[in-house]
């Protein structure tokens, strides 16, 4: 078994044909059916289904381990490099939208002055998906919705945030600018998260102590998005404070705090698995620094310790 094999394997996976991997890898067809093929004869097993153009089972477990392979194989080059100059190399993140937009701009410029020779590559997403990619080795490291679940990750809790409400101007639940109960969302169509996901729970179970049950008009995967609805008139929302932009200086919605007081919690989860390099390691410093000091004058956001 050698490097080009699984990276052959991964490749397939990625780019779905034999054909589009070989152009990913700017190598010929040929070449990855042969890796490939050597790879299963050494594992004993068949790792895609040629017929159908997909991975096997067995397959996926390859992969996942190839992946993981690949990212301390980069994390040791990067690691070296550090050693003998400046920190250098690529790191992958995962961020939530709305966190990712008041978080990104101090954290590039930080890494900017004090590591010119970081490489950010920054995945926005929802947690349901940057969870997977953190298990294969995708990501370094990823900001997202707790709580998680997952022993395969180290969590840093790092704030929670105030949910409120936002509603077209002339809607009736706009009326006032003083908080609101869920009670009075009782029979009201609004916008939320799918079932299962970690806000659309904490709402559901903040709704259900006091006695309701939240009808949904639209169930829509990403706080960014449902808020954008909300915010052209779709229906009304809770979400995340920061998921209003600040820029905005006559919005066409109203907002309003919950009387209930909720929160989500947000944190940085890191893979257990191996040793984070050295570029990894520097970004997750300052990403720490910038939300002790940015967070702090965020509104709606409180530290946690």
């Amino acid at each position: 078994m050698d490097l080009k094999q699984l990276q052959a394997l991964v490749a397939v996976a990625d780019h779905k044909t034999f054909s589009a991997a070989a152009r990913s890898l700017h190598t010929v067809q040929s070449n990855v059916s042969a890796h490939v093929a050597h790879l299963e004869a050494e594992l004993g097993v068949t790792l895609v289904d040629r017929a159908r153009q997909q991975l096997t089972e067995e397959g996926h477990a390859v992969v996942a381990r190839a992946r993981l392979i690949g990212a301390e194989l980069a994390h040791l080059a990067n690691d070296l490099a550090s050693i003998t100059s400046e920190i250098t190399g690529e790191v992958a993140m995962g961020s939530i939208g709305t966190t990712g937009r008041w978080l990104l701009p101090d954290l590039l410029r930080r890494l900017e002055i004090a590591h010119p020779g970081i490489r950010l590559v920054v995945s926005e997403s929802v947690t349901t998906s940057l969870v997977p990619r953190l298990l294969t080795g995708q990501l370094d490291m990823a900001v997202l919705n707790l709580p998680l679940g997952e022993p395969e990750l180290r969590v840093v809790p790092l704030f929670e945030e105030e949910l409120v409400l936002v509603a077209p101007p002339d809607h009736r639940l706009a009326a006032g600018t003083g908080p609101i109960s869920l009670r009075e969302l009782a029979g009201e169509e609004l916008l939320l998260g799918p079932p299962g996901t970690i806000l659309r729970e904490d709402i559901d179970a903040a709704a259900a102590d006091v006695g309701v049950e939240l009808r949904a008009r639209a169930e829509v995967d990403g706080v960014r998005l449902i808020a954008s609805l909300a915010f052209l008139g779709f229906a009304p929302t809770i979400v995340p404070a920061t998921a209003i932009p600040s820029w905005v200086t006559t919005p066409n919605w109203a907002s309003r705090p919950l009387r209930e007081s909720l929160r989500r919690k947000v944190g940085l989860a890191i893979p257990r698995r191996g040793l984070p390099s050295a570029p990894a390691d520097a970004v997750r410093t300052a990403l720490l620094t910038v939300v002790r000091d940015v967070g702090a004058l965020v509104p709606g956001i409180h530290l946690l310790d």
